[in-house]
């Protein structure tokens, strides 16, 4: 006896059930450790005067050639690479160029990572450096990694893939909820509560 053909719309139904759950098991499995890192580092975000004492900065000095940046020379005959590749070499510095100021007296010089900066003053009369280093620490650098700042392109792309997996997981997690018929109207019931008391914080609690 032939088994008989279950209609269209109850077939869509189980299907759409079931590919629901299948993408939040594994969208979460895959997302779990990136939720984690967003979830714990905007505590830490949240709270950033808990470790304020890990923040350390170091002055180092140093001189370079007059005739890499004399002040009768224009601003196109400073030695920027020689200066940038000196400070990398013989200090280490890391980080991002993201400032190379010259004016009339000094050259300033701006290096940025994730919880770290150095900038760097270049006197244009006798040559001499200082340079101050600062590091904020291991939750500073987890800090900016959260925020994206001073991270790179490709660590920015990380955060975008973040945050579709989190609307995808938070979606499919939404889709579940409509076939639990037991639990459908407590879970809506539960996300309007959520929402609202957001709002009244957000309404009476910020300024």
């Amino acid at each position: 006896m032939e088994k008989q053909q279950q209609p269209l719309g109850k077939r869509i139904y189980k299907q759409t059930a079931h590919w629901s759950r299948w993408f939040h098991l594994y969208l979460s499995m895959v997302s779990f450790l990136i939720l984690l890192f967003f979830a714990i580092t905007g505590i830490t975000l949240n709270h950033t005067e808990w470790f304020a004492d890990q923040q350390k900065t170091t002055t180092l000095k140093d001189t370079v050639p007059m005739a890499w940046v004399e002040a009768k020379l224009d601003t196109i005959a400073i030695k920027k690479l020689e200066i940038v590749e000196r400070f990398r070499n013989k200090f280490g510095i890391k980080g991002a160029l993201t400032e190379f100021i010259i004016d009339e007296y000094q050259c300033t010089v701006s290096f940025n990572g994730p919880g770290y900066a150095v900038a760097a003053f270049v006197n244009r009369e006798n040559g001499i450096v200082e340079i101050n280093e600062t590091y904020v620490g291991w939750v500073g650098v987890l800090n900016d990694l959260h925020k994206g700042r001073d991270t790179g392109s490709k660590w920015k792309w990380l955060i975008d893939i973040s945050a579709v997996l989190m609307i995808l997981v938070s979606i499919t997690g939404l889709m579940m909820l409509f076939f639990l018929k037991s639990k459908r109207i407590a879970g809506l019931a539960v996300i309007i509560v959520g929402g609202i008391l957001c709002w009244l914080v957000y309404y009476f609690g910020v300024q």
